[in-house]
């Protein structure tokens, strides 16, 4: 198979440290990975860790990658809420392409030992609302100011924990509390 990242370099078969099949490249040393050999592998080997890297300098491809297998568009998909970084992953196929350094990421990450979970819509909606609460928390933090903030986000704990939050609600929201008029 011809590299999708390079498209120079030719895939061939090898193993991501020593545990389960994969085809690198030798030319840009990305792998490309099916779904299948991952889990299976995981399957065996319920209680392996992978160790995490002290330092990761992983390439991120911005463009759209072609399936090595099937010639198609790959989807990008966000490993968690607090990076960036996408991995290429061929649904049609089961496939997951890694660039240089991608590795090293999803263990600095600790999503090593579930690489398969990164591939499902339960995962990715989560990290969409993730993304979306962290977000809000910046429009508020720079709306209200950090002090205000961290004020108002307490009391709407403590409001929730309140059997009469209806009450406190309109007691807080009446221009006058003390005033029977409107």
């Amino acid at each position: 198979m011809k590299c999708t990242s390079c498209k120079s370099g030719q895939l061939s078969p090898s193993f991501i440290e020593g545990q389960f099949r994969s085809h690198t490249c030798a030319q840009c040393e990305g792998n490309w990975i099916l779904v299948e050999d991952y889990v299976s592998w995981k399957e065996r080997n319920l209680q392996f860790s992978f160790k995490a890297e002290s330092t990761c300098e992983a390439e991120d491809t911005k463009s759209a990658m072609l399936c090595p297998v099937t010639g198609l568009i790959m989807r990008k998909l966000r490993l968690s809420s607090t990076t960036e970084h996408r991995i290429d992953y061929s649904a049609s196929v089961g496939g997951i392409w890694l660039d240089k350094g991608e590795w090293e990421l999803l263990k600095n990450e600790g999503l090593a030992g579930s690489l398969n979970s990164v591939l499902t819509a339960h995962w990715q909606k989560n990290i969409r609302i993730d993304s979306t609460k962290d977000n809000f928390s910046e429009i508020y933090k720079d709306k209200f100011g950090q002090v205000s903030y961290d004020k108002i986000k307490e009391l709407r704990e403590w409001l929730s924990q309140q059997s009469n939050k209806a009450d406190l609600r309109a007691y807080l929201l009446a221009a006058d509390p003390y005033s029977a008029e409107k």
